[in-house]
């Protein structure tokens, strides 16, 4: 457990939303956000202002299949269960509480994350009922390249050329453990796992794989693109729309019980490639 000087309680919030009519999910004048839409609600239900800190940012229009966030209380929380369900009777918009947990006083939704996992889907049809969660290719990419150019974004690298320029970080570099595609009919999945990432990395990482795919750059420009540090030589950025984050995991010991993580059941969408 960690080491505690507050009596302040701690909780992390997982929930899910589709970012199509939300600015992302850090507050912006004007704008809808789903952080501003949680510290109201909770704020409403707890009887007390409540600021969330979210385990990063997501973009405009990216969704969330699993997302997490701490808020903390001077009063505990009884029933942890019942929060979520008036929550979300509460919450008219598209987003979802899967529950409310109890953490760690010094517990932290960005800082203690070890892994993030993305998924970015991609149609070779248009599609009648899915067009706002993927991104529509007309036609198919060669699927052995793309993976034979997720092999040279593994490992430790600095990914300064799929970031977008001028963010607040302190350093460029992330280790991705995970990267590749699978085919499912139609659809094109693309899965990536980090301990970190940077803004517009994997919707960049995505476009530039997509250029490898046609055939327009090699799979072992990959190291190339990564060694120049220069946002100019990788591809473009895919459309938000068809991206997810999927999965964030923290370390048990910031539990102040031992839950079992209830990540969403996607079938084949959260299989490991």
């Amino acid at each position: 457990m960690l080491s505690s000087k507050t009596s302040i309680f701690r909780y992390f919030i997982e929930l899910s939303f589709n970012g199509t009519d939300f600015h992302g999910w850090q507050i912006q004048p004007g704008a809808d956000s789903v952080q501003e839409t949680l510290n109201h609600a909770i704020g409403l239900l707890v009887g007390e202002p409540v600021n969330l800190t979210g385990c990063g940012r997501t973009d405009a229009g990216v969704h969330a299949s699993h997302f997490v966030a701490h808020f903390d209380a001077e009063k505990e929380i009884g029933d942890c269960g019942q929060l979520t369900l008036r929550l979300n009777r509460l919450l008219n918009k598209p987003v979802r509480i899967n529950r409310v947990i109890p953490v760690d006083p010094d517990a932290h939704a960005r800082f203690h994350a070890v892994a993030r996992t993305y998924q970015y889907l991609v149609s070779l049809q248009k599609q009648a009922f899915i067009s706002d969660f993927s991104w529509y290719l007309p036609k198919t990419p060669d699927v052995g390249a793309m993976n034979e150019a997720c092999t040279l974004i593994k490992g430790r690298h600095d990914f300064t050329s799929f970031s977008k320029l001028h963010t607040d970080v302190r350093t460029n570099i992330c280790t991705v453990t995970e990267a590749g595609w699978q085919v499912h009919g139609d659809l094109l999945l693309f899965r990536i796992c980090a301990d970190r990432f940077l803004r517009n990395m994997v919707r960049a990482i995505v476009g530039t794989l997509i250029e490898v795919g046609k055939g327009r750059i090699s799979p072992e420009t990959m190291s190339a693109i990564l060694e120049a540090k220069d946002r100019s030589k990788a591809g473009m950025s895919v459309p938000a729309k068809g991206l997810f984050l999927t999965r964030v995991d923290y370390p048990p010991e910031i539990f102040t019980i031992n839950p079992k993580p209830p990540f969403p059941d996607w079938g084949w969408l959260d299989q490991p490639v």
